[in-house]
């Protein structure tokens, strides 16, 4: 007789009823907190801090809040941690239509769609939070982390985004914004500004995104955007495969991208420390080279970055392994096999009826060059520039000042 057997039998059986028992109380935990949650964000009053304690919290559904003047706070984004891997319905993680809103200090993950979007508010701030899809850089991820649209006097700081299948940190449409001393990595985009007036977008990490830090803008959206500065930030080793959604914008960014500038005007790059990103360091395109398809484009739209104004960056390394086999080929016929492109790489596209209206693109750098891939001809008559059409400078963008309760 095996005696042994019979004693560990119910030592098992007991481990089991007590597993069990541990398994539904952390079910019936999870349950009551979103619950509890769903419901302080329906009764909140302006005023209301909703306090998310420390642990790990499960949801099936969105959260939203259309209350002002509310804030939401966690224990630390290591320690407030709200997943929706089990998430059965709706878009988003947490939809807030508010204004003098706060959240900080904890993390969405897992999401089905967007992580955090906040639409259409003012007195915005986005401080401490992680946004991450945990299983690592895939397509079937959420489009967005941390995604304010349509909204002024935003500030979002010392944040995480990890894995968005479209841009970690985004801010579209929107108007006064300080984007600074956030990381983001394995994203599509790591960091993007589309159409929106009047941002400073510095202090931050891009790394091991496809794109690391993105100023677009894009059409038939209701505003475009303009004047943005780039300056003291990390962009290195963004050298992702793009894993974004076929047809999106930035399904079109070659992997190996540092700063990237696509139809937008008045926009500064200095005092960033970009390298190592395998394609190029900057690159300064049109609509025209985005795989935008024109169709349909409002007639208003302006397709043509201009007064693109590069200064006092520490370039090192990148353009040495270029995505896709044009740009390899393109590389090859430049600077050899061996060789790296220059760390600006510009389309080559200028307005046609502002031809005769100035430089469109200023580069006071160092050694730092400009290739112009001759875009409008098809890449025909490729050029690395050496003599002084970039050597110039435009009237510095004044620093954005955020206004009301979040002047500093």
């Amino acid at each position: 007789m095996h005696y042994r057997t019979i004693f560990i039998l119910p030592a098992f059986l007991a481990l089991i009823a007590c597993s069990q028992e541990t398994q539904d109380s952390v079910s019936t935990t999870d349950a009551s907190y979103q619950e509890t949650l769903l419901t302080q964000l329906i009764d909140a009053e302006p005023g209301d801090v909703i306090e998310i304690p420390e642990g790990a919290f499960s949801f099936d559904r969105s959260l939203s809040l259309n209350v002002d003047g509310v804030t939401i706070r966690g224990a630390g984004m290591d320690k407030s941690i709200l997943s929706f891997k089990g998430q059965i319905a709706g878009a988003e993680g947490l939809l807030v239509t508010a204004s003098d809103f706060t959240i900080e200090d904890l993390a969405i993950e897992d999401t089905k769609g967007d992580a955090l979007k906040i639409s259409e508010g003012e007195n915005i701030i986005i401080r401490r939070v992680r946004t991450e899809w945990t299983g690592g850089p895939k397509t079937e991820n959420g489009a967005y982390g941390i995604y304010p649209v349509q909204t002024k006097n935003v500030l979002m700081e010392e944040n995480v985004a990890i894995a968005a299948a479209d841009a970690g940190l985004y801010i579209g449409q929107s108007e006064n914004v300080v984007v600074r001393n956030n990381r983001a990595e394995y994203n599509v985009a790591g960091i993007e500004i589309e159409n929106t007036f009047d941002a400073d977008v510095y202090g931050n990490v891009a790394t091991n995104n496809t794109g690391g830090i993105l100023v677009f803008n894009m059409p038939n959206l209701k505003q475009p955007g303009a004047r943005t500065r780039v300056y003291n930030n990390e962009v290195y080793e963004n050298n992702t495969k793009n894993f974004g959604h076929e047809g999106t914008p930035v399904a079109s960014i070659p992997a190996g991208s540092g700063v990237v500038v696509n139809s937008n005007d008045q926009v500064e790059i200095f005092d960033n420390d970009i390298r190592d990103n395998k394609t190029a360091n900057v690159i300064i395109a049109s609509a025209f080279s985005a795989e935008i398809d024109q169709a349909g484009v409002a007639d208003d739209f302006d397709p043509y970055p201009e007064q693109i104004y590069i200064y006092d960056n520490r370039f090192d390394g990148g353009g040495n392994n270029p995505d896709g086999l044009d740009l390899q080929a393109l590389k090859v016929a430049m600077v050899g096999p061996l060789g790296r492109l220059p760390d600006v790489l510009w389309d080559g596209y200028v307005n046609p009826a502002r031809a005769n209206d100035g430089p469109v693109l200023c580069v006071q750098n160092g050694h730092a060059k400009v290739i112009n891939v001759d875009g409008p001809n098809g890449n025909a008559n490729p050029r690395i520039v050496d003599d002084s059409s970039h050597d110039c400078a435009f009237e510095k963008l004044p620093p954005v000042a955020l206004t009301g309760p979040l002047a500093e």
